[in-house]
């Protein structure tokens, strides 16, 4: 059986998770316009960004696709074509879209073009009705099984793309109106503030409550209440199955979450990417660990294998992160960076360093120094020298990670 080289597709809020998802091994990045993508409440990148974002990624041989996938009406269109000149000329690689009249312009402009999950693509006969109308990549539904994908794949030669980790919605792959109704903020528009991740109760009109009972002992990672918000997304363990279903893209979802997420996650999907190429294939313990230590609602297989049935609490991340001091100086030759701290950082803490273009380095402190004299231990207010494993620069963030209790 012949693999396909898979894509590894990171996402990006800003330019720090740009520069993390390059420096840890995507093959391609995406991003949205400020305005225009699924993830309005989100830091998005504006037009003028986009030139400068393109080369940041093909300096490195990395591919960038823009997010256009919004429900969009005639006043949206009219807007789009009135940008789209500028995100060609950028070289993006692609547009991301989900709407017919968005695909049409962007044809008209010979943008290659990406159905976007949005659009719910669950079927050949779609993938070929697309295929016509110049589509060269779709983002297949999230209700698909394991199965149902490796069909379509088997009769299709557009590339096909499917999520592997990362937050999932009541919806899935559908339109939700629950924030719409609520708040009058439309999720389909971008602009989701997420009511489905509260917890929950329902009454009846005589007010008896529906009481929603879980089992903590035996399942101590769901908790009663959030009875509309699903775990997220997790499939390292399943790459073998994944990598011979004949998809040709790995997403990862993540848009809104900071450039940390981003590093830890493409990074633990490359190595797992690498070591099945290898003909080595073994799952590796540490990349569960590595995963749970940012943002998660724990995690579940989608509908890859079944249909998804458990709840989640709202973060079970195993670890947290707290600002202590900034990048005062570099210093290349000793691979050195001078850190203003305003909290204490001793020899063995977790650290992670972020900047818009360091993005985001995570290593431990092996030593420390002031004045040219070692030390175990440095309290707030002292400029400290550290070893840093690459190149950092002034006012990059400094943050320590903590262990949740």
């Amino acid at each position: 059986m012949v693999v396909k080289i898979v894509e590894l597709l990171s996402p990006a809020r800003d330019f720090a998770a740009l520069k993390s998802a390059i420096s840890n091994g995507a093959d391609s990045v995406y991003l949205g316009l400020t305005g225009y993508n699924m993830r309005a409440n989100a830091v998005n990148f504006g037009v003028g960004d986009l030139k400068k974002a393109v080369k940041c990624c093909h300096d490195s041989n990395v591919r960038l696709y823009v997010c256009t996938n919004t429900m969009m009406k005639d006043g949206d269109i009219k807007a789009l074509k009135s940008m789209v000149t500028d995100i060609s000329s950028s070289e993006a690689d692609a547009l991301i879209v989900s709407d017919l009249g968005a695909l049409q312009v962007a044809r008209e402009n010979d943008m290659s073009v990406h159905m976007s999950v949005q659009s719910n693509i669950s079927n050949v006969e779609a993938l070929k009705l697309l295929g016509n109308l110049g589509v060269s990549r779709v983002i297949l539904s999230r209700e698909l099984s394991l199965f149902e994908i490796k069909n379509m794949a088997e009769k299709t030669s557009m590339e096909l793309e499917v999520f592997v980790h990362g937050a999932m919605c009541m919806a899935v792959s559908g339109r939700c109106f629950l924030s719409s109704y609520l708040y009058e903020k439309s999720a389909n528009c971008g602009e989701c503030l997420q009511p489905c991740r509260k917890e929950w109760k329902l009454l009846s009109e005589d007010h008896e409550e529906l009481k929603i009972i879980h089992d903590l002992k035996n399942d101590p990672v769901g908790y009663k209440g959030q009875i509309f918000s699903p775990r997220d997304l997790c499939m390292v363990e399943y790459l073998p199955e994944l990598m011979e279903s004949g998809v040709s893209s790995f997403k990862i979802e993540g848009r809104a979450r900071p450039a940390e997420y981003v590093a830890t996650v493409t990074r633990v999907y490359r190595e797992a990417i690498n070591k099945y190429e290898s003909g080595w294939w073994e799952i590796n313990e540490e990349w569960i660990k590595e995963l749970k230590k940012v943002y998660n609602r724990g995690f579940d297989t989608g509908f890859y294998f079944k249909t998804p049935t458990e709840t989640s609490k709202y973060n079970q991340s195993t670890h947290l992160k707290r600002d202590i001091g900034e990048v005062c100086n570099y210093y290349r030759k000793v691979r050195a960076a001078e850190i203003r701290l305003w909290d204490d950082l001793e020899v063995g803490d977790e650290i992670l360093i972020q900047g818009n273009a360091t993005g985001s380095l995570m290593q431990y402190v092996e030593s420390i120094e002031i004045n040219g004299e070692s030390i175990e231990k440095a309290k707030r207010g002292q400029n400290v020298g550290i070893n840093v494993k690459d190149k950092v620069r002034p006012n990059d963030v400094v943050y320590k990670r903590i262990k949740r209790v």
